[in-house]
């Protein structure tokens, strides 16, 4: 369970670039504050992780603001509930861009994300740290989205290297019956083509639901000697919980987009065993300095925010999208954010390695496998 591999991956620019000129990304925001648009569930299942993820993005930009902002303009984060849903998040992001935000961030999920990528494509408006790692908003290349998480492929590729590892090739896929779970397995069988394997077996959610029943029936029947699931922390505990009575032994394997707090919250003492797979640095181990610069930042706030996976992606996502600010200059338009973000280059965020360029905006690659505890904890 180490860190694997940071670096850089470049693509092929394509229609996006011929997509970016004209005046969109040219306008400014007028004098006042440099405002954002967040589009997230804050309520529903799936709430927590939008909560967190807010709630570690607002200790940065608190911070920066309290400090006198970005050229003496406070950063303002406008956030909109879409509770998961994509039409929500349409509705959401075209208020966004009536409100001609300078950029969308923080955005949470792949459905949503990718319900939102025709129109923010279309309006030129930057699109930073979406909270998904779906290929999907990665190819082809779209100069407009960029990425501070590592993506599906290699969360899946480290799961099943793990599991092959350990001698285990009967592995089933638990996922939504949607556009993340689809990201999620074709990510699961990409990887075991590597190992001359495919999925055992799979069973299927409807998103927003914790309707179980006939995922588990189907396999448990299978007998895999492990399930990758590929959900959200409600439906996924739903599941553990509802295996494990049925007699399943095997073990769970999960992606990051679970929220590993959020799922042992949900499984309390059943969690024990549990592995997630994860794009960020460990919040509970601070020999890593934007470890202890987020840790510090919650104790400043008065110990409001949880430290978790979630809410630490924020935080870094803030961190990053704060380099690139700086650089775009006194009066950021859309165009200058794009380009200050793409000249930070391959560099390092207080500790935390990054790298963007004018043809590749994953910024990181960083993935590692955390446990579940049945107290509570998540170890890595």
């Amino acid at each position: 369970m180490k860190d694997a591999v940071w670096g850089r991956r470049r693509f092929s620019a394509g229609l996006a670039v011929a997509a970016l000129s004209g005046a969109g990304l040219a306008r400014a925001q007028p004098e006042g504050p440099i405002v954002l648009g967040q589009s997230a569930p804050f309520s529903g299942p799936s709430a927590q992780l939008g909560i967190q993820f807010h709630a570690g993005a607002r200790l940065h930009f608190d911070a920066v603001n309290a400090q006198g902002g970005i050229g003496h303009r406070p950063v303002q984060l406008l956030t909109l509930d879409d509770g998961y849903e994509p039409d929500r998040c349409v509705a959401n992001t075209r208020r966004f861009i009536d409100q001609e935000v300078l950029a969308l961030f923080g955005y949470v999920g792949t459905p949503t994300s990718l319900a939102a990528l025709p129109l923010f494509t279309q309006a030129r408006v930057p699109f930073f740290a979406p909270f998904t790692g779906a290929e999907g908003l990665r190819q082809p290349f779209n100069r407009l989205i960029f990425h501070v998480r590592a993506s599906y492929n290699a969360e899946t590729a480290l799961i099943v290297q793990q599991l092959t590892h350990l001698g285990l090739r009967r592995i089933g896929v638990f996922h939504q019956d949607d556009a993340y779970g689809k990201a999620g397995l074709e990510g699961v069988a990409r990887a075991l083509v590597t190992h001359q394997l495919e999925p055992h077996a799979t069973g299927t959610v409807p998103r927003n639901s914790v309707d179980v029943a006939a995922a588990v029936d189907k396999l448990v029947a299978a007998r895999p000697e492990a399930i990758v699931q590929i959900s959200t922390y409600s439906a996924s505990a739903a599941f553990v919980r509802a295996a494990r009575r049925a007699g399943y032994g095997g073990t769970f394997y999960n992606l990051s987009f679970v929220g590993a707090q959020a799922l042992a919250d949900a499984l309390g003492r059943d969690a024990a065993g549990v592995v997630v797979s994860e794009v960020m640095p460990s919040p509970y181990q601070t020999k890593r300095q934007i470890v202890r610069e987020f840790r510090e930042a919650i104790r400043k706030g008065g110990n409001k925010v949880q430290a978790n996976y979630s809410s630490i992606e924020g935080y870094v996502a803030a961190r990053v999208f704060t380099e690139g600010l700086r650089e775009a200059g006194s009066r950021p338009t859309r165009e200058s954010l794009v380009a200050g973000l793409e000249s930070l280059g391959t560099t390092s965020v207080s500790g935390y390695p990054v790298s963007f360029g004018p043809n590749s905006h994953q910024g990181s690659r960083f993935v590692e496998l955390s446990m579940l505890t049945g107290d509570g904890r998540v170890k890595t």
